[in-house]
């Protein structure tokens, strides 16, 4: 388990210097109050800094890479994972994959990939009282998938301003269609809105 000892002016400053370089939340550690801080005798000699020990109990990393490389193994997928966090977002590169296992894991439309991204977050977020999000990319997919369908958007917007008709896109999970609503949210001359139901519910984008 990773531990440290950190010293500073009040027991919290310790403590919050701790979790910054543990990089985890006060939930998920262990803290000992090694020395409690004193001013001394006239707030001058004998004063003395708190210092604590942290220490991790609970790394959402390593139970995300365990739980990752299990979902991986048992689909009969050969990847290297790398798990990071910054802040409360855990970030998940599935890497060093084949052609034919990157389509499995993203399956049809990335329905696949945000199946596994679901279930991460709802492992991780039980009985958690500060919320974690956990995204689950492979090989950058989600940014090239991303740029596509800003593309898209504009392409389609163009379309619909010219020919003053509505124009439907294919249907999309709820990632995909806030990319586009947000693509365009701001682009004059167009309105979006979403409908149909899930997995069939699309964008429309339609001309003012």
């Amino acid at each position: 388990m990773k531990s440290v000892v950190k010293i500073s002016k009040t027991v919290e400053g310790a403590i919050q210097e701790a979790l910054e370089e543990l990089k985890v939340s006060k939930e998920d550690v262990k803290i000992e109050v090694l020395e409690e801080p004193s001013k001394g005798f006239l707030g001058l000699l004998g004063a003395k800094d708190a210092a604590v020990r942290v220490t991790v109990v609970n790394d959402p990393v390593e139970k995300i890479e365990g739980l990752i490389n299990q979902i991986l193994f048992h689909m009969n997928v050969k990847a290297d994972v790398i798990v990071k966090r910054e802040n409360s977002q855990i970030d998940v590169e599935i890497t060093n994959i084949n052609a034919t296992d990157m389509g499995i894991v993203i399956g049809k439309r990335g329905n696949t990939l945000d199946s596994i991204q679901y279930i991460l977050n709802l492992f991780i977020n039980k009985d958690r009282i500060d919320y974690m999000r956990v995204v689950v990319d492979v090989q950058g997919y989600r940014r090239k998938r991303e740029d596509t369908l800003i593309k898209l958007a504009n392409k389609m917007a163009e379309k619909s301003k010219a020919t003053h008709r509505p124009v439907k896109l294919e249907p999309m999970n709820p990632y995909e269609r806030r990319i586009i609503h947000s693509a365009l949210q701001n682009v004059n001359g167009v309105v979006t809105y979403s409908e149909g139901e899930d997995p069939y519910r699309r964008v429309v984008i339609h001309a003012k």
